[in-house]
């Protein structure tokens, strides 16, 4: 027995193959009239969920950081109102040289490169941490930190 006779071919006419070939045309054609021609700008960063921000706050950032509103910084800056804040600015922590001479002002997109890779941001940073590379996750982080303006 051959696996001819077991697995027997369909047989398909001329014209069923022909009626494929027009329906994908066709849907080809629609597809592209459909499709803009002006490509359009992807947001910059995901609006991220808050609560799993809060989470992964509690879990990856809350034993350095502190936010909230009795929040001091101790073995790192609080992180309250950090969106437009500049690099190693606050008076109550001792930041390392880099961060002061980094010249960084914080908002979404520098804020997500230093959390992703904080020794490739700024070499020489104080921060020892290894970086959050995914970047749903980030953006969870920064929605929970943008509710601390």
């Amino acid at each position: 027995m051959t696996a001819r006779s077991v697995f027997p071919t369909v047989y398909r006419s001329p014209l069923t193959r022909a009626a494929r070939r027009w329906r994908g045309a066709t849907m080809l054609a629609l597809l592209c009239a459909l499709t803009p021609l002006t490509p359009r700008a992807a947001p910059a960063m995901a609006a991220g969920d808050v609560e799993a921000g809060k989470t992964l706050f509690a879990a990856r950032c809350a034993s350095c950081h502190a936010v909230g509103p009795m929040a001091t910084s101790g073995f790192g800056p609080q992180l309250n109102h950090i969106f437009n804040r500049r690099a190693g600015s606050l008076p109550d922590y001792d930041y390392s040289t880099a961060m002061k001479q980094s010249g960084i002002v914080w908002d979404d997109k520098t804020l997500a490169t230093f959390i992703a890779s904080p020794g490739n941001t700024v070499p020489g940073t104080k921060m020892r941490f290894w970086g959050i590379g995914n970047e749903r996750k980030v953006a969870d982080l920064l929605a929970y930190l943008h509710t601390f303006k």
